[in-house]
């Protein structure tokens, strides 16, 4: 049976994750992500796909709410950032590693930002992967810490955020000065999502250096309105809508461990949370768990090959 093929005139904007030592950084490789025509896994055509890129998450200090299933993975390294995304990249051979700097929150241990800001730069000496950076989601304190760390990594072509409708200049300015992307979050509102968007273009940061993070929950917990709001944004991409065009991240370890079944089932939760976003068009997922990650990998390598084994 032949695999059914759909196609648009529009296309999802493409993103460049990563600068190697040609484009001014340091990284093994670039990655690019985005140029979808079609809804996800309605075309099989290999050779024009970007598939879904999947990134590690790390933090600075030991996490103070991860689930004893995962201390089980990463308890050995995770008192350590560098020797914790060298073991992402090493053992388990992530192709992007995602720094939360949840640890400057004051209730989170209040690490300083010249402590997150050297963490960061020293992930990026010892690993030659893509980085993302997500800030505290604080406002007042993304807007003096983010900049830190922009800075740190400049040159590297840094997905970095979350830039918010109420807040961005600051971190935008930073991220235009040291050649990095910018993550747009908006509240689950894909009126808020565009206009974000659109206040980027207006202050002329470039649309390829955008990627959209509509603050998603997890299975069972907000996912099925979520998706509702990313298929929405993704068919009006399509339809040719640039102010929704750019590409999706999703937290979803975040979402994924800190509900309630999330840690009774593990990492399965993990796996269908991130599946079901893949579907609903996102283009990166932050993971924790290796095997969620694993059957992630595998089913999406099977879909686009047009594998139906099951």
């Amino acid at each position: 049976m032949n695999n059914y093929k759909e196609t648009h005139k529009s296309s999802v904007t493409k993103v460049i994750l990563g600068a190697t030592g040609k484009e001014g950084g340091t990284r093994q490789c670039s990655l690019e992500i985005g140029g979808d025509r079609a809804m996800p896994f309605y075309t099989f055509d290999e050779k024009n796909i970007n598939p879904p890129l999947i990134a590690f998450e790390i933090t600075v200090k030991k996490p103070s709410e991860w689930a004893d299933e995962l201390e089980k993975i990463w308890g050995d390294v995770w008192h350590d950032p560098v020797l914790w995304a060298k073991k992402c990249t090493e053992k388990y051979g992530v192709k992007a590693i995602c720094i939360n700097l949840i640890s400057a929150k004051p209730d989170e241990g209040a690490v300083s930002f010249a402590e997150c800001s050297n963490a960061a730069k020293a992930v990026a000496q010892n690993t030659a992967v893509p980085i993302i950076v997500k800030g505290t989601g604080i406002a007042h304190i993304d807007n003096e810490l983010l900049p830190l760390v922009s800075e740190a990594l400049k040159g590297e072509r840094v997905l970095i955020g979350p830039v918010l409708q109420e807040n961005y200049k600051t971190i935008m300015n930073s991220a235009i000065k040291n050649g990095h992307l910018l993550i747009a979050e908006s509240p689950i509102d894909i009126n808020i999502a565009k206009q974000l968007n659109i206040m980027l273009a207006d202050n002329e940061f470039p649309e390829d250096r955008i990627v959209m993070d509509p603050t998603t929950g997890a299975l069972g917990y907000g996912l099925e309105y979520s998706y509702s709001i990313m298929e929405r944004a993704r068919i009006a991409a399509l339809g040719g809508d640039k102010s929704l065009a750019a590409p999706f991240i999703n937290f979803v370890g975040i979402e994924s461990w800190r509900s309630g079944e999330g840690r009774k089932v593990g990492f399965l939760w993990e796996a269908v949370t991130a599946l079901s976003f893949l579907q609903a068009g996102s283009n990166i997922v932050v993971m924790r768990h290796p095997q969620a990650a694993e059957k992630v990998h595998l089913t999406v390598s099977k879909m686009i090959a047009g594998d139906n084994e099951k």
